[in-house]
C-alpha cells in the first residue's frame, strides 16, 4: 500500500480513543493499524496525510510517531522520514527463539503455581478462543489467543518473566495476526490450545513445556516461510 493509499487503511479513532489525550489517541490508532497490517512494513508515515485521516494537527502525529519508534514499530530515517519497521528473518528468529524459551518457562511454572480460580479463568479463555475462531474477526481471534497465553503467564507468577515477554509482544503480534488470519490453522490452533490448557491444569510440566514449544515452532515455521517469500528468497 503506497503513500497515496493510506486513506484506504481503514484507520479511525474509537470513542474511547477520542476521550484520551490527543497524542495517546493518535498513537493507539497508528499502533493498531501497524499491528494488524493495515499499514504495512516499509510504509511511509506522512504527518500531513495522517493528520487529514485522523483529523488532527501534525504535532500529535509527530509525538505519536516518536512513541512508535520507542516500541520499534517505526524507524525514523534522516532525510527520508518515518517508515513502519521491517523485520528480517534473522531479526524475527532471534525474537521467536527467546519467546519459545520463555513460553516454555511460563507454562512450566504455571503447572506448579496455578490456583483453582486461575484454572477456571484459563478454561473460560480456552472456550472464548474456540468461539472466536467461529467468527470472521481476525483481531478478535488474535486478541483471544493473546489473552489465553497471558493467563498462563499470570499463573506463572513471575514478574520479571512477564516484563520480558511484554517487551517482545509488539514484535510478535503483527506476525501472529497474519498467521491467525489463515483459516486453515484454526483446527490446529484449537488442538494446541487444548493440549496446553490440559497440561497446565493437570500440573504436567513436561507436557506443558513440550506443547508450548511445538505451538511456537509451528507458528515460526509458517511466518519464516512467508517472510522469505516476501523477500524473494
Amino acid at each position: 500500500m503506497g503513500d497515496n493509499n493510506l486513506l484506504t487503511a481503514g484507520m479511525s479513532m474509537t470513542e474511547e480513543q477520542q476521550a484520551m489525550p490527543l497524542r495517546d489517541a493518535v498513537f493507539m490508532s497508528l499502533r493498531k493499524a501497524i499491528l494488524t497490517g493495515k499499514i504495512k512494513p516499509g510504509e511511509r508515515l506522512t504527518e500531513v496525510k495522517l493528520g487529514k485521516i485522523l483529523g488532527t494537527s501534525r504535532t500529535p502525529i509527530r509525538e505519536a510517531i516518536r512513541l512508535l519508534e520507542q516500541e520499534n514499530l517505526v524507524t525514523i530515517i534522516p532525510g527520508s522520514g518515518a517508515r513502519v519497521s521491517r523485520m528480517t528473518v534473522s531479526d524475527l528468529q532471534d525474537v521467536m527463539e527467546v519467546r519459545s524459551a520463555l513460553e516454555q518457562l511460563s507454562a512450566g511454572l504455571a503447572c506448579e503455581r496455578i490456583t483453582e480460580e486461575e484454572k477456571a479463568e484459563l478454561y473460560e479463555a480456552y472456550n472464548a478462543f474456540v468461539r472466536s475462531t467461529q467468527s470472521e474477526d481476525s483481531i478478535m481471534i488474535a486478541d483471544s489467543d493473546v489473552h489465553f497465553h497471558n493467563l498462563i503467564l499470570k499463573a506463572a507468577k513471575n514478574q520479571k518473566l512477564g516484563k520480558i515477554l511484554d517487551g517482545l509482544a509488539d514484535n510478535i503480534y503483527r506476525y501472529r495476526y497474519e498467521f491467525i488470519r489463515e483459516d486453515g490453522h484454526y483446527e490446529d490452533l484449537i488442538r494446541e490450545h487444548k493440549e496446553l490448557y490440559e497440561a497446565v491444569i493437570s500440573g504436567n510440566r513436561e507436557v506443558a513445556e513440550k506443547s508450548a514449544r511445538s505451538h511456537i515452532a509451528r507458528q515460526w515455521s509458517y511466518i519464516r516461510e512467508h517472510l522469505q517469500e516476501d523477500a524473494g528468497e
